[in-house]
Parts: C-alpha cells; structure tokens; sequence
C-alpha cells in the first residue's frame, strides 16, 4: 500500500458496539476503488472498549490506523489529528455512531472527481428530534450561510470530502469543524453538496444536545470576525470608534453652544446628554485603541508564522521559478 488516494477519517468517543460493523461496511462501500485507502480511527479518550476493539481491528487489517488521544479533547480536536495523520489525496471524515451510511462514500468521491474541492453532505430528511436538535439545527445553518456566504443547508454534518490540500493547513478550535466550508471557502475553495440518508442511531448514546447551541453561536460570532476582519481589525473596530467619537462630539458641540450662545445651565438642563456625549467619545477612543492594538498582533502573528495573506491554487510557467523562501 504504498500509494494512498483516500483516507476515511473517523472521531470516535465511547462507541464499542458501533466501530465493528462501521468498519466492515467502509471496507465494502471500498471495494468498488482500485486505489490505496486507509482508515483512520482516533479515539478521543473513550471510556469503554472502544480502543481494544479497534486495537484488533488495526492488528488483523493493515490499511486501520488507530490514534489514541490522552484524553477527551473534543470532535473538532480528533478530526484535526485525523487530518494531520491522513496520506491520502482525498479525505473523507464521518461520525463513528452508524449514522452515516458508508454506501455513500462513492457518491461524495465522484463529487470531488468532478472538480470541487469540498463536498459536504446534507441531511435533507433528518429523523432527529424537533426542538433539541432539529430546530437549533435550522436557525444555525441559516445564520452560517449568511454570515459566511457559503450556500449549505447543512453545516453540522461530519460526513465530508475534502482534497488533502484544502484541509491541512486549517487551524481547528473549539467546535470549527462544523464551520470548515466556511474557512476554506476563505481562500477561494469549491464547495459543493449532496444528499445523505440520516440515519437514527441504533445502539450507544448520543453525545451532542442542546447545551451545544451557544457554543455554536458563539463559534459563529468568531468565525464571521474571522472570515471579514483577521487581517484588518481596525477596520472592525475604527468603524465604530470613529462613529463613537463622531456622535460624541456632535453632542459636545450642541452642549457647547447651548452653555455659551444660549446661557443654559448644562448640568440642570442636559446633564444626562453631558455624562452621554464623555462615554461615546472615550469608548469611541477604546475602541479604535482596540483595533490598533488588532492591527499590530495580526501582523506580529502572520509575520512570525510566516503564514500568507492570499492562497496559490496552481502554478502554470515554463520559466525556472526561484525557490520560495518560508
């Protein structure tokens, strides 16, 4: 297996009853491709038989590979090591619980053949309940898609493809795997979706509930600062200093030519508007502090990471290019 083309990337957490029978249907939805594959399965500090069952798994079949974390670190931590391990060209990460249906792989495969760099899956008729899940479900993909601008009905899904190149570099924190489409489409990535069965879960306990929703809302007021204002924080938050400022300066003005052309008592008449106009002007000068203060770690952090401001997708020439200096 010296050539791998996918590499099926599997988070699991306390899920012994469900990785055997995962496995065995990954390894016929495979069947159908002549190309190396592997199956990575990180277990995220499970507390059952999850790493002994998958710990024969990996000594019976040589294409498993099991990575072991120290301790539960989160889905979006275990896909980010899975990636990190992952040889192949193309990547496709699903949950662990059978609720996603390895038959479907070649579909999200012929999807990335066709051109895309993305492909996320939609659960079109999901058989959750309503107000847990469904519900918080529907008003966070609205809100993602437009805050993001990237078309999905469903960003919450794992059953995913992705070329290698478009997840590697991704930095994952918190619970940004769901917003992957996003961060990608951040340097011009194709995104595409297709349809997936969602499938009830049949044996262990679920791990997600509504608890999840403010993390999630949460992660999207960062994504949306991250996506539109990374690289230029001062724009964020000068806009609204200068709009904080400009406001109270104008109510300074007026409580100037009220106490000096019209002789009105400031403080008896408009001491409220006083005390108003002082807290715009200093929070709009805290905040343009702010995004100066923004604009000088943006830079400081993409200078010593040396990490680019802009994403190459090919390079065609026939000149000799020099090499590239990190």
């Amino acid at each position: 297996m010296d050539h791998i083309r996918y590499s099926i990337v599997v988070p699991l957490y306390n899920e012994e009853e469900n990785v055997h029978p995962l496995y065995m249907r990954i390894v016929e939805a495979m069947q159908e491709f002549s190309d190396g594959y592997q199956i990575i399965f990180i277990d995220d500090g499970s507390r059952d038989s999850t790493h002994a069952v998958v710990s024969e798994i990996c000594d019976a079949d040589p294409r498993v590979v099991l990575i072991r974390l120290r301790k539960n670190f989160g889905q979006t931590a275990a896909l980010k090591a899975g990636f990190d391990f992952a040889r192949g060209e193309i990547i496709i990460s699903m949950d662990g619980d059978l609720q996603h249906d390895p038959a479907e792989i070649p579909a999200f495969i012929a999807k990335i053949n066709a051109g895309y760099d993305i492909v996320s899956g939609w659960r079109y008729m999901r058989q959750d309940a309503w107000l847990t899940r469904r519900l918080p479900s529907i008003a966070a993909n609205w809100l993602l898609a437009k805050l993001s601008g990237v078309d999905l009905h469903d960003f919450g899904t794992t059953f995913k493809a992705y070329r290698s190149d478009a997840v590697k570099d991704l930095q994952l924190y918190g619970e940004s795997h769901r917003f992957i489409p996003a961060l990608a489409s951040w340097s011009g990535a194709s995104i595409a979706e297709i349809p997936i069965k969602n499938i009830n879960r049949q044996k262990g306990k679920s791990n997600y509930g509504l608890s999840r929703t403010i993390t999630v809302l949460l992660d999207l007021i960062c994504l949306k600062f991250l996506l539109d204002y990374s690289t230029k924080p001062l724009q964020f938050f000068g806009s609204w200093g200068l709009l904080s400022t400009a406001m109270g300066i104008a109510a300074g003005l007026f409580l100037a030519f009220q106490k000096f052309l019209m002789h009105t008592e400031i403080m008896k008449e408009h001491g409220p508007m006083l005390f108003v106009a002082v807290l715009l002007i200093v929070c709009g000068i805290q905040l343009i502090s702010v995004g100066l203060l923004g604009e000088m770690l943006s830079r400081t952090y993409y200078e010593s990471q040396k990490k680019p401001t802009y994403s190459v997708r090919d390079i065609k020439t026939r000149a000799v290019l020099p090499p590239v200096i990190m």
